[in-house]
């Protein structure tokens, strides 16, 4: 069977929703009894995410072999339950960085390298080796930014050539775009979406399919109005109302009938009935009226609350999983070190501190985690969440005062989080790097075991530094256990309190492995015991 594609643009404004869009209708397919593979198109010039502020980029999704990726990457694991690799994202970055590399090599005997072709058959190349590797059916492909960015014109150009190279009959193009409200008189207009499909169409690639994103209900004559200046069939207008929660999208997009439209298209036959009942479940669990508990996430990014994507919904799905509702409190941990956003502290029936890079608020993290230490507060530390819970640990209850970690502090006395031995020759920045999936051993009678109830398992890694095996048995005599260690006994990867409700940390990422009906257990155990502080 030849591979069908649907790519997948966006117009009149970023963050319009394509990710989660792509990612609903994935699991759409999924459902049918197709297999679906999903690659994210990036125009930025940077090589990966990996070194770009949070407050521009938002989360680093980290896949199974390491790859530093867009946070959309997530919204389609979590939805159509896969597991991705580094061919599911590529950048401009990496398309020039490719292309150069063969010129300097010789590879084109000396011709001149342009946009077209060169630049193009480099990103052709790309999604075709992502469709071979996956074995897909279908590749669902989304181009990031929006129709105009002048950043995004090879991309659009590769696909309006490989259209013809595999037939148009074998691929859709999806517009999703925004319709505006106008404050003063409550109207929708269409015209930025129609200037949007001007724009497209005027690079030779006409939409198939539109869906028309609002704040409101889109009523049928505007999708009349822009099927006829967009030149699309009035069934391939497809109205979409902000959904109240992210999950709520794959049943609305079902409603619509956009799943057997997309197939109809393509002239393909449903294997079988999609079964969203757990969908449907779902949707109506978080409708309902629940007990609620209170986290303080202590971020050093929490301005863009997307620099967390990850560990939002795995708090969520946690929730949901223990009949509760998760209200977050967002803290900045530079404001606690100014004695401000206690009040929320004190009020909050667990603390989950993430990771981070940078010394940038870090005192701040070490308090919310003494704060939870001292006052029996359920808490969970993710990566550097995990470190300044065990800095803590080494200043006030081992009494070393300026234990730190040497990220941080390069001379101090006492470094409980250090580079490894064989790391310190690397200068690369991102060289000493653990990224990706890692295994696990579990201390049998810890709460990490009782959580995954296992005795190993594999979890994803975005750090730098690890904790200095030379403290562990001075950290051990004074109730530190050490739950998760790698097979060989030589890195440690989960620690909790012995005398403590749950104060447990992991080196570490569990979030990018939760997903709407398979909650993380760490995630889990926390919001137990959140829920059962929250009723004493």
């Amino acid at each position: 069977m030849e591979t069908k594609y649907l790519f997948f643009t966006g117009g009149v404004v970023s963050s319009v929703g394509k990710g989660v869009t792509a990612a609903a209708l994935g699991l759409a397919l999924k459902e049918r009894g197709f297999k679906v593979a999903v690659q994210k198109l990036d125009p930025y010039i940077n090589v990966d995410p990996g070194t770009m502020s949070p407050y521009q980029h938002g989360e680093v999704y980290v896949l199974d072999d390491g790859a530093e990726t867009d946070l959309d990457l997530g919204h389609y694991e979590r939805f159509i339950d896969i597991r991705l690799s580094r061919v599911s994202n590529f950048t401009t970055g990496q398309v020039y960085a490719e292309t150069i590399a063969k010129e300097r090599r010789g590879d084109y005997l000396g011709g001149t390298i342009q946009v077209i072709p060169h630049i193009t058959n480099e990103i052709k190349r790309r999604i075709g080796l992502a469709a071979k590797e996956t074995g897909a059916e279908i590749m669902i492909l989304e181009v990031g930014g929006t129709v105009g960015d002048i950043e995004s014109q090879p991309f659009l150009e590769a696909l309006r050539q490989l259209r013809n190279e595999v037939g148009r009959e074998n691929c859709l193009f999806i517009h999703v775009t925004w319709l505006p409200i106008i404050g003063a008189t409550g109207e929708i207009k269409t015209k930025p979406t129609q200037h949007s499909v001007a724009a497209l169409r005027s690079i030779g690639i006409s939409p198939n399919v539109i869906i028309a994103r609002a704040d409101q209900d889109v009523a049928q004559d505007l999708c009349d109005k822009i099927a006829l200046f967009c030149d699309v069939e009035n069934e391939a207008v497809i109205p979409m109302k902000t959904a109240n929660n992210l999950y709520e999208i794959p049943l609305l997009l079902e409603e619509l009938g956009v799943g057997d439209l997309l197939l109809k298209k393509l002239e393909m036959q449903s294997r079988r009935k999609a079964d969203m009942r757990p969908w449907k479940k779902l949707a109506d669990e978080i409708k309902k009226e629940k007990p609620t508990v209170r986290v303080a996430l202590v971020g050093k990014y929490v301005e863009l609350q997307d620099a967390y994507m990850s560990v939002r919904e795995a708090l969520k799905h946690a929730a949901l999983a223990n009949g509760a509702e998760v209200v977050i409190h967002w803290i900045h941990s530079a404001d606690l070190e100014k004695e401000k956003s206690w009040n929320l502290i004190k009020e909050s029936d667990a603390i989950l501190v993430p990771g981070g890079f940078g010394s940038r608020g870090v005192e701040g993290k070490i308090l919310a985690a003494r704060y939870a230490r001292e006052n029996k507060i359920p808490y969970l530390g993710l990566c550097l969440g995990m470190q300044v819970m065990c800095i803590e640990f080494a200043r006030d209850v081992l009494k070393l005062e300026d234990a730190n970690s040497s990220e941080f502090d390069h001379s101090t006395p006492h470094p409980v989080i250090d580079l490894m031995t064989d790391q310190r020759s690397i200068t690369d920045m991102g060289g000493t790097m653990r990224l990706g999936l890692y295994p696990c051993a579990l201390q049998a009678g810890t709460k990490a075991a009782a959580a995954y109830n296992a005795s190993s398992v594999d979890e994803r890694h975005r750090h730098r530094l690890e904790f200095n095996n030379h403290y562990r048995a001075d950290f051990e005599k004074r109730g530190m256990i050490f739950s998760g260690l790698s097979p060989d006994g030589r890195l440690v990867e989960i620690v909790e309190l012995k005398d403590h409700p749950y104060m447990v940390g992991s080196q570490f990422h569990p979030e990018f492995l939760s997903r709407p009906m398979k909650p993380h257990p760490l995630f889990m155990g926390l919001i137990k015991a959140a829920k059962e502080k929250a009723k004493k």
